[in-house]
């Protein structure tokens, strides 16, 4: 029965934060937008006090059914542990924790996080790995396949789905979404959760809760015939069948263990201290009255630190032709920023590189095709933004919606057309109204806050050729006059971003 909800759970959870990934029109967010809340990295940068307490409390209660109910990627091995079961059975064995290693991965991401080093955050946070996995490999697959029913609607005429751009959002984020699926269905196939219960950060602190919980799978002695069947069959590697013990700290509690035993010796139930039968042998459990070794008193120091750094980390449009419609605009070339632009809501370029885990969520849910992973080295895979493609519409608040993680705040439509994330910048030498070629104008009249303006190249001579001026104090950074401009391959116009946001 445990086996079968945790299936059930797990099956709902993977689907829908799937779902969440791949939906490009907004809708999954409204009904399943809470699923990425409740993630228990994101919900730690996001300090969001609710969510950490119940999944500490279902961890110190269950164990650790957190990664293979909640958490997606956890589910995705289990995906390929299971085909791997169904090549060959019984492939599992008993192997001691490498705690050295589980523990410098912790201790690198705690120090990424006060260094505000966001590429090795996202590169150790599950489920970001799993969002970069869904945004560059899935949903460009979905959005084909939402392509070809369009195609057959629109044959019918029948618009029940409309076509969407299918493009590569970033190279390198792709290449490393590849090699990490690669590597975890590589992992999870041969040895289980070997990555759960190596290099995941997150696996390494609620292991640290698992030990205490209250519910554990447990033996009963008089009934086990040592056949293995249990050890062979746990993909956390975590059952030692010959001495009758548990490593609950790597137990994920799936439930395999139970369904695999024919005697009915193992049972997840309230544990209880009980007296090993043989006085020389050694339980990780021990009475909480008596002393601590120094190894366990090292492990409890050891998780305390860890919280007090991490809390002090924390601490710290579619595709549209213009002008009458009467021809599509061409791609360009992004220009050169001396400061990237980060979208509305996330305050600062600081905030948003001491926050955000790049899960992608907001990438993959940018209807205006604005954001994208960024390619600098030390920010990768944080969201960056580009009008080569569309502008940061001001009635759209999609990216701040969604965020889980506090890097993007929630913003409504009238706070966005009040916060400037940067703003516009005219190069003159490149303007077909300022060379004199043409009285383009196209970037004041797309401006949605009128902070461009054509005015004439003499201020002594009103019949002078107009050309643009930018009004910094209320232009808002949303990049429709550099999305609108029509010189090639560089605007004559681009938006300069703000290290910290403001409000005009």
């Amino acid at each position: 029965m445990l086996r079968k909800i945790r299936i059930t759970l797990a099956t709902l959870f993977f689907i829908g934060l799937t779902l969440l990934f791949l939906d490009f029109t907004g809708t999954a967010h409204t009904w399943l937008g809470w699923m990425a809340k409740v993630q228990f990295l994101p919900a730690v940068m996001a300090i969001n006090v609710v969510v950490v307490v119940v999944l500490i409390a279902l961890t110190l209660i269950f164990g650790r059914i957190y990664c293979s109910v909640i958490c997606p990627l956890g589910i995705m091995q289990d995906i390929f542990g299971w085909f791997g079961k169904k090549a060959r059975k019984n492939r599992y064995t008993y192997s001691k924790e490498i705690a050295w290693l589980r523990y410098i991965m912790l201790g690198l991401l705690v120090l990424a996080l006060l260094a505000g080093i966001g590429t090795i955050v996202q590169l150790l946070a599950p489920y970001s790995a799993f969002g970069r996995i869904a945004t560059m490999l899935l949903q460009p697959l979905w959005q084909l396949g939402n392509n070809l029913l369009a195609g057959i609607a629109e044959s019918a005429d029948s618009y029940a789905f409309y076509s969407v751009d299918v493009w590569i959002k970033s190279l390198p984020v792709l290449i490393i979404a590849v090699v990490t699926l690669v590597a975890l269905a590589i992992l999870a196939w041969r040895g289980g959760r070997t990555y759960c219960n190596t290099i995941c950060p997150v696996g390494t602190v609620l292991s640290f809760l698992a030990r205490f919980s209250w519910f554990r799978i447990q033996f009963d002695e008089d009934k086990c015939r040592n056949c293995s069947l249990c050890t062979k069959n746990c993909k956390a590697s975590c059952i030692d069948f010959k001495n009758h013990r548990v490593d609950y700290s790597r137990c994920v509690v799936c439930g395999d263990c139970l369904e695999s035993c024919k005697f009915g010796a193992l049972a997840y139930k309230p544990y209880k201290t009980h007296e090993p039968h043989d006085p020389h042998e050694t339980h990780e459990t021990h009475d909480p009255h008596e002393p601590q070794s120094p190894q366990e008193q090292s492990r409890r120091s050891f998780l305390l630190a860890t919280a007090l750094v991490t809390t002090a980390a924390i601490a710290k449009e579619e595709k549209k032709a213009v002008d009458g419609e009467l021809a599509p605009i061409k791609p360009k070339a992004a220009p050169r920023r001396q400061t990237p632009l980060t979208p509305p809501g996330s305050l600062s370029a600081k905030n948003m590189a001491t926050r955000c885990t790049g899960c992608q969520l907001c990438v993959s849910e940018c209807p205006n095709h604005v954001l994208r992973p960024s390619t600098d080295l030390m920010n990768l895979m944080q969201p960056t933004m580009e009008y080569d493609r569309g502008y940061c519409r001001p009635e759209c608040t999609r990216c701040s919606d969604v965020c889980p993680a506090g890097a993007i705040k929630p913003i409504d439509k009238e706070a966005k057309s009040s916060i400037q994330i940067g703003h516009a910048v005219i190069i003159a030498p490149h303007c077909l109204s300022a060379t004199g070629q043409d009285e383009c104008g196209n970037c004041a009249r797309h401006c949605p806050v009128g902070a461009i303006e054509m005015l004439p190249s003499n201020p002594d001579d009103e019949l002078s050729p107009l050309v643009p001026t930018v009004n910094e104090h209320r232009c808002i950074g949303c990049g429709a006059c550099e999305y609108v401009c029509p010189v090639r391959p560089v605007s004559a116009i681009h938006v300069e971003g703000h290290e910290v946001h403001k409000e005009i």
